[in-house]
């Protein structure tokens, strides 16, 4: 069977297999409650206090477990049933915004159980999507994974960065616990759509031997050997540092710099998820016609442009223009690197690599927001805005010179080669031809 479709244009586009809609609904449901917490949880910080500092610790405390549970992460990963483990997480993480709702309905939600609820929804975070990044390519034809990948993105920003932040935007402003209850709510939709998942990877028989900490690394020395994931991942985390101190302190810049409320905060947020659904729209072509070494070297350069429009202007328009510049970088690069993933990675060693590289690449997330919140208490928000687009400056530099060598041509040639190695080492059954 064909592993593409004909259009009434005329024009191939591939399946994306029929469990893929399940994942994808899955993905924009959750999407749109955890919008909702992003808009309210920093909001919610600054009612408590207005220490930057400690506004910007709420998000320290998400990112926190991508550190600490990355490596573990993956091994969970290749070794469970991932539907089920999926399921499970997005229960778990909607009774947990049920007892933060209870808090604050309570009068006892203050900033340690907004720090501990939002460390527990980052380590449900660190499962999930490496589990759904492992589960696409078991459920969608190779020719599919760009698309499959990209409409994911875009379901996530949409909700996460669109939709979903202006409701809670909104709902913080009837109740500050209403947005952290919606959350809840659907992550129990989201698990109700996990379960309808026909096909998932199967489970490994165990009989690998070896001891639970020589399994963790596996992933980390693979990982480690393969130059050009290597060196993306050490790229992804710069991108990260700086995107993650962006972000942190923008709630802190757009009341004190922009003079925007808890709605205008909302609309500034849905300005990222335009640029970023833009993006997941047409990234695949954009990937087509640039190669993916000169779209990784356009995605730099937009959101080293986005950082400087942010650091130099006052008007909230033009804010809104950075954002989403950032996020048309971000979801470009997103498109690629998770492709490279899926398709350069042993199948057995996914989850495990893919947690590795999530350790490094999302470890700038803590540490941005962390050294976000220092600087802007110390200089002000724009020299947080400055300090990122120097770094993404000399990012996109570094991968000029990498994209002048073909380093993803040559890496994909190197492991199209081994495959084929490996292949003709293999011993064939008997009477096999």
């Amino acid at each position: 069977m064909s592993a593409s479709t004909t259009d009434s244009t005329g024009s191939q586009r591939p399946r994306l297999g029929r469990d893929f809609p399940w994942l994808w609904c899955s993905a924009a449901v959750s999407s749109l409650g955890d919008g909702a917490t992003i808009a309210a949880a920093p909001l919610l910080a600054s009612r408590l206090t207005d220490d930057p500092r400690l506004i910007g610790a709420a998000s320290v405390a998400f990112t926190a477990p991508f550190i600490l549970f990355g490596i573990p992460a993956g091994l969970l990963v290749d070794r469970l049933d991932i539907r089920a483990m999926m399921v499970r997480v997005d229960l778990a993480r909607a009774a947990l915004l049920a007892v933060l709702t209870a808090g604050i309905l309570g009068g006892w939600g203050g900033l340690p159980l907004l720090y501990v609820c939002m460390f527990l929804l980052g380590t449900g975070e660190v499962l999930c999507r490496n589990a759904a990044q492992v589960l696409v390519p078991f459920i969608t034809p190779k020719d599919g994974l760009a698309t499959a990948n990209a409409r994911i993105m875009a379901a996530q920003e949409a909700g996460a960065g669109f939709v979903g932040p202006l409701i809670g935007a909104l709902l913080f402003g009837v109740a500050m616990a209403l947005p952290f209850g919606v959350d809840a709510a659907t992550f129990l939709c989201s698990a109700v759509l996990l379960s309808r998942i026909r096909r998932t990877r199967p489970v490994e028989s165990g009989t690998d031997r070896t001891g639970v900490l020589s399994q963790m690394l596996a992933g980390a020395r693979w990982l480690y050997g393969h130059h050009l994931l290597r060196s993306l991942a050490l790229v992804s985390c710069l991108i990260n540092l700086a995107g993650s101190a962006m972000l942190a302190v923008l709630v802190v810049h757009s009341g004190r710099v922009l003079h925007l409320g808890p709605f205008g905060y909302g609309v500034l947020l849905a300005c990222q998820a335009v640029g970023a659904v833009l993006a997941s729209r047409f990234a695949p072509a954009l990937t087509q016609r640039l190669g993916r070494e000169g779209a990784l070297v356009a995605t730099a350069a937009l959101i080293a442009t986005s950082e400087t429009v942010l650091a130099a202007a006052s008007s909230a328009y033009a804010a809104g223009a950075a954002l989403a510049i950032f996020a048309c970088g971000t979801v470009t690069w997103n498109v690629v690197v998770v492709v490279l993933r899926q398709t350069l990675v042993p199948q057995h060693l996914l989850g495990r690599a893919n947690s590795v590289y999530r350790l490094v690449a999302w470890g700038g997330l803590p540490v941005g927001a962390a050294a976000g919140g220092i600087l802007a208490a110390e200089v002000g928000t724009r020299a947080v805005f400055g300090a990122g687009a120097v770094v993404m400056a000399v990012v996109a530099a570094a991968l000029l010179a990498g994209a002048r060598r073909r380093w993803i041509t040559r890496a994909e040639q190197n492991t199209e080669r081994n495959t084929e190695q490996s292949a003709e080492q293999t011993p064939r059954p008997t009477g096999e031809v």
